[in-house]
């Protein structure tokens, strides 16, 4: 780990990872109006999170309120973005994820 004045940078491997970037999410909300999923992938989950529930999102806008149901955190950006990627586009990847959180999903 190095350290400077005014930043902790830190040396993971071959990557280095600047403080702000150090955790990214894949995030799974339900919309309260039509009872479906949306999945996205951000670095602030309270920012984004509130960016859906205020329509700043021309995707969810018109799906509002929503409830976060889950997410995962991941170190690199590129990990969480190939995770999203899979939820997206493999119906398996989903249909476990699904599987694995249904309880969560059903009560929201």
């Amino acid at each position: 780990m190095i350290y400077t004045q005014s930043n902790v940078i830190i040396i993971i491997g071959d990557c280095v990872v600047a403080p702000h970037h150090f955790v990214h999410y894949v995030y799974v909300l339900k919309s309260q109006k039509d009872k479906k999923l949306y999945i996205g992938v951000t670095e602030d989950l309270k920012r984004r999170f509130a960016e859906h529930q205020n329509g700043e999102n021309r995707s969810t806008k018109h799906r509002r309120p929503f409830t976060l149901v889950y997410y995962e955190a991941f170190r690199a950006k590129v990990d969480a973005h190939e995770r999203e990627r899979k939820l997206k586009q493999f119906k398996n990847s989903y249909k476990h994820l699904k599987d694995r959180i249904g309880k969560c999903i059903d009560s929201a």
